[in-house]
């Protein structure tokens, strides 16, 4: 007995009436907070010193550390939830 396989293609074009689940805008504001996040990491690091018996105090509890990066990185995070819950522009008006 002989059993003919049959093969189904799969289109991946997309149909017509597909929607994205964000719009362009929400998209900027993702980058937006992914960047603001990763500005707050460069500034937390470093702090490295050349001397390693030697402890620098002002470097590393410096002002830019301890309050601006997390500060940075909290608006970033916020923004980031921001740009997921934000509805699109077309859905807004219905």
């Amino acid at each position: 007995m002989a059993t003919t396989k049959t093969t189904t293609v799969k289109n991946n074009q997309p149909k017509g009436n597909q929607t994205f689940l964000f719009d362009k805008n929400n998209y900027m504001w993702m980058i937006g907070g992914v960047v603001l996040i990763l500005i707050g990491f460069l500034l937390m690091s470093g702090g490295k010193s050349p001397d390693p018996h030697k402890f620098n105090y002002e470097e590393i509890y410096s002002a830019r550390r301890i309050t601006v990066a997390p500060i940075l990185i909290l608006i970033g995070f916020a923004i980031e939830v921001y740009a997921i819950m934000k509805k699109p522009a077309e859905q807004q008006q219905a």
